[in-house]
This record gives C-alpha cells, sequence and structure tokens, in this order.
C-alpha cells in the first residue's frame, strides 16, 4: 500500500469543526447562468506540459477529475523569463511580464541605495537594512490588479485568501488587497509583520513542525514508477533518480522537497476554506493555492526519476482529498488548475536519453566573469557586466562614461555571440523595437517571446539566451541539479485544467496562454473588465460553461 504522507491525514489535523448537515449549505446545481461560489486557482509550480502529458493516463485523484472538465494540454507562459515570479503574475492579472513589471525572479537595479543593487521580485528594497536574501515581502513591484482584487473593487464582501510554498507565488496570485496572504519561510506560514494569525493557522504551523521533527521512512514506489527508479551519476559521487524521499528528523529543506510540503501547503488551503466558510456567503470568494514542492523536487532531482514521479502521484492524491473535502462544503466552486512554468530535465540523463546537445554551462558565460575578461580588454578599473545568471538579463554598469558604455556592451555581444553554448543576444532597442506579440504563443519567435517580458527600465541591456538543453548549473554538485528560465517550450508550455460541477469536458489542444485565465473567470462571474486592456482573451467554455460574448 502507498504512504500518502501529504494528503488526508495532515489536512484532519489542521481543520476546524467537521462540517455538518447544519452547517453545509445543500449542494447547487451547478449551471451555466450562476457565478460559482468559491473560484480555487492552484499553480503547481515547475509542472510542465510534458509532465502532465506523461503521467495523465496515471491519475486517479484530484488530476483524475480536472480532466473531466475544460482541458487545455498546451497551456502557454508565453514570455521567455520562465522563472516562478513572472509566471504567477501572469495567472491571475491577464497580463503578461512586459505589463506587469514582473520581469524575473531577481532584477539589477543599480540606482538603489542600498550597497546591494540586486533586487527580489516579491520585497521592498526600501526597507531599513535589508538585501535580495534578506528581505522584507511586499506587493510593490506588482503593477497591475489580480483577479481577486477587481473582485474586492467591485464587491467589498468579497473574500481573496493566497496561500502557498513561496512568498512570490502568494504575493503574485494574491495581489495589493487580500484578506488572507500566507506562505512558508522555511521553518513555519507567515504573512506580512502586524497581520494577527488566525487559528487555522497555527494549528498548520504545530502540525507542519510536528511532520518536519518526525523522520519519514522510504516511500513505496508506484508502478508506474519504477521503470524511472535508477540513479544517474552527476559527479564527486552524487545520484539523482531513485530517491523516495526517506527523511531524517528534523530536515526542514529535505520535507520542503518532498510530496509532504504540498500536504501542509494544502491542508492549510483546505482550512481556510472551512474555518473562514469561503463561498458560503453573498458573493463569490477566490482563494489562490501556490503548491511548490513539484518545483523544489524538479531542481533537486530533475524531472524524470522516480522522484518527480512519486511526487505527481501524490499530488494527484493530495489535490483528490481537497476536492472531497470541498465536495462536503455543500459549494458550488470551480477550479482552474496550471503552472508557473515547466521544467527541463538534467542534462546527464538527457543525453542517455538519446539528446547529445544537452549540457551545463561554462562558467566562462558568468556575467561577472564576463565582465572581468571584458573590462580588462577595455583598460576599464570595475565591474562593467552584472546580472544573476548566464541566461536572461545582463546589466551594463552605469557608472562609466557613454564611450566606455558602447564598447562594453559591444565587446559583450562578441562575447557572447562567439561562445557555441550561446542561441541568441538581444540589446534593450532591438526588443523594444518589437510589437508586443499576437497571434499564437507556439508561433512566436524569440525575439516577440523576449518582448513579452522585457520592462524598459528594470529589464537587461542586454538579454542573452542559451541553446536548448543547456543547463545554467555548472557544477550539479554544489546545489541544485536542475533547473527552468528559458524561452523553449519545455520551460514555456504548461496545463491549463478547468473544472466545475456539471460541466461538460472537454479538450482543446491549440495553444492559449495563462493570461487567458484571469478574463475567462471574470466572465464566469460576471465581472466587467475595466481600466488599462489586457493581453488575455477571454476562453470559451461553451460546453457546460459560460460562452465568451
Amino acid at each position: 500500500m502507498k504512504r500518502f504522507v501529504s494528503s488526508l491525514a495532515l489536512s484532519i489535523a489542521l481543520l476546524s469543526a467537521p462540517v455538518t448537515a447544519q452547517d453545509a449549505p445543500s449542494t447547487p446545481k451547478a449551471t451555466s447562468a450562476a457565478a460559482p461560489k468559491l473560484i480555487v486557482v492552484i499553480s503547481v509550480d515547475q509542472f510542465s506540459a510534458d509532465l502532465f502529458g506523461e503521467y495523465r493516463a496515471s491519475f486517479t485523484g484530484g488530476l483524475a477529475r480536472l480532466q473531466q472538465g475544460g482541458v487545455f494540454p498546451s497551456g502557454y507562459q508565453s514570455h521567455a523569463a520562465t522563472e516562478t515570479c513572472p509566471g504567477h503574475s501572469t495567472i491571475l492579472t491577464g497580463f503578461r511580464p512586459e505589463h506587469t513589471g514582473i520581469i524575473a525572479n531577481n532584477w539589477t537595479d543599480l540606482s538603489v541605495t542600498r550597497a546591494d543593487k540586486q533586487v527580489y521580485c516579491a520585497e521592498d528594497e526600501t526597507a531599513p537594512g535589508s538585501t535580495s536574501a534578506n528581505y522584507t515581502v511586499s506587493d510593490k513591484h506588482l503593477l497591475v490588479p489580480t483577479l481577486g482584487e477587481r473582485m474586492k473593487a467591485a464587491n467589498p464582501a468579497v473574500r481573496v485568501v493566497s496561500v502557498a510554498g513561496k512568498d512570490r507565488a502568494a504575493v503574485m496570485m494574491g495581489g495589493h488587497n487580500v484578506d488572507e496572504l500566507w506562505w512558508w519561510n522555511g521553518k513555519a506560514f507567515v504573512s506580512y509583520a502586524g497581520r494577527a494569525t488566525p487559528a487555522v493557522v497555527a494549528r498548520a504551523n504545530a502540525a507542519t513542525a510536528a511532520n518536519i521533527a518526525a523522520p519519514q521512512a522510504a516511500l513505496d514506489v508506484p508502478e508506474v514508477c519504477k521503470a524511472h527508479d535508477r540513479a544517474i551519476p552527476i559527479g564527486a559521487g552524487k545520484t539523482v533518480g531513485a530517491g523516495h524521499f526517506e527523511r531524517a528528523a528534523g530536515s526542514a529543506g529535505a520535507f520542503r522537497a518532498s510530496p509532504a510540503f504540498d500536504g501542509a501547503i494544502v491542508a492549510l488551503a483546505a482550512g481556510l476554506v472551512q474555518d473562514m466558510k469561503l463561498g458560503q456567503g453573498s458573493t463569490t470568494d477566490i482563494i489562490d493555492v501556490g503548491a511548490s514542492a513539484t518545483d523544489y523536487i524538479g531542481h533537486t532531482y530533475g524531472t524524470e526519476g522516480a522522484e518527480m514521479c512519486i511526487q505527481l502521484q501524490q499530488l494527484d492524491a493530495t489535490l483528490g482529498s481537497f476536492f472531497s473535502l470541498l465536495d462536503s462544503t455543500g459549494v458550488d466552486y470551480e477550479v482552474v488548475l496550471t503552472a508557473d512554468h515547466g521544467g527541463n530535465d538534467i542534462p546527464e540523463r538527457e543525453v542517455d536519453a538519446g539528446l547529445p546537445n544537452a549540457g551545463r554551462a561554462t562558467v566562462a558565460l558568468a556575467p561577472a566573469v564576463v565582465g572581468k575578461e571584458i573590462a580588462t580588454k577595455l583598460g576599464i578599473a570595475k565591474p562593467v557586466l552584472l546580472g544573476d545568471i548566464p541566461n536572461g538579463d545582463i546589466y551594463i554598469a552605469q557608472d562609466i562614461t557613454p564611450a566606455e558604455r558602447s564598447a562594453v556592451q559591444k565587446a559583450a555581444i562578441a562575447y557572447y555571440k562567439a561562445n557555441p553554448q550561446v542561441a541568441e543576444v538581444f540589446t534593450a532597442a532591438q526588443i523594444l523595437a518589437v510589437p508586443s506579440p499576437k497571434g499564437p504563443p507556439e508561433k512566436w519567435t524569440m525575439l516577440e517571446r523576449a518582448r513579452a517580458s522585457y520592462k524598459a527600465g528594470r529589464s537587461g541591456d542586454l538579454i542573452v539566451f542559451l541553446k536548448p538543453r543547456i543547463t545554467p548549473i555548472p557544477d550539479p554538485t554544489k546545489g541544485y541539479v536542475a533547473t527552468h528560465g528559458s524561452p523553449y517550450d519545455y520551460d514555456r508550455r504548461v496545463p491549463i485544467l478547468f473544472w466545475r460541477k456539471g460541466m461538460a469536458g472537454f479538450e482543446q489542444p491549440t495553444g492559449i496562454e495563462t493570461v487567458d485565465i484571469m478574463p475567462t473567470l471574470a466572465h464566469q462571474i460576471g465581472l466587467r473588465l475595466t481600466g488599462a486592456k489586457i493581453d488575455g482573451k477571454c476562453l470559451d467554455l461553451t460546453k457546460g460553461g459560460v460562452p465568451c460574448r
């Protein structure tokens, strides 16, 4: 029998009094004319369309139920900056990163007064004593409203709740005006300073602390996962691929990169639904859930080993328990599930699987390394290039002369283009000269993908794209082994699934975008969208939904 450590037992520990016949409203009949009373938006971090396609036939729980509704297997986080923060900023705003302002997880801002010029997407860099690693969580960098904000502006009685394993996921889906917003900080679920801690959050923290404090035996390997259960060497005696999530007592890091983490996140969401009686008021409420374990597992073990296979089977069970609890409330709810980005497997396993061009980026591509070589060549006695990783935004120093900046840009372009691991180098001027992309996202050029996540004044002076399957982690023995963030479809494509009781199931295989989710949900609840024209469009869910007009 499988050990589903992540789902129902922990959920029960967090919930308030069980729903009784007296407490629960009668189950309404979902119709195309009635708005749902509760919207549940789930983002599974790093859940690529490739993973969905690979395992969808094996699901028997929550992910199986969602396939009975509207299935869009080729959703797109259509922009190039396929990272957590930009991706989450698109899901409930209807805007791409060029308009949300969330162009990366981290960017460089040479105008900030603190010594640390790197800015984290969900921080207030003006907070005294802060750094990009030791920051005050804030929504200030999100430049547009979320669906929850719009709903609350139209009717203050609406409750907006956001829960996630990462602060940036909770903030970017919840927005600027939320009733409850909670994220995992590595030790506990926390919120903004000064907010009261509801009893259900205190119970969640106690239950999760107890889970971490206890050792975890290896999980059973489901039949579907056995073909993936083999160790892959990645250097210095390190292997991945055959892990079964056994965990020593007290290992919070191992807990985070395990199915139990999603169990804790979803359990807290379930508890808030019950304690706040979401969906049982006079209007439609919304809860956003950021399930983060898949991402940590993908980074720690890659996407094609036993670890990811076991995780997805466990997530399926966890979501099944969550939906069963929602069923028990009698509330008419609608679920949307998608992801903030996809992910790429470790190159060592990809080469073994017949992808000979997969590899790891050379350290010679790091912005600091490139900048040092260029500065020496040009006779400039200070750093000239800044950036996070050798894939994405590269910034040119401001405290050099215009002539030096021009020379640095020219030299950097030549350096990157000469490297056989680099696919494209674009300047800010090249990118801004391209209109915001239109049409099917699968047909966009690389320049259009860059444009969709480029914000003038915040994005880099240069954008560098590595070649497909080149992982920007030179040494996998010192931390993460795999990642995402490229402009390629293995990072851009994500599933988008809609489900509501009474909805006729259908599947639409052509490309849509995650920015289409917000206007579709707004239409379902009759919310008129005002303000700047969004990038997304309403999806026609006529087979059981309200047709777009």
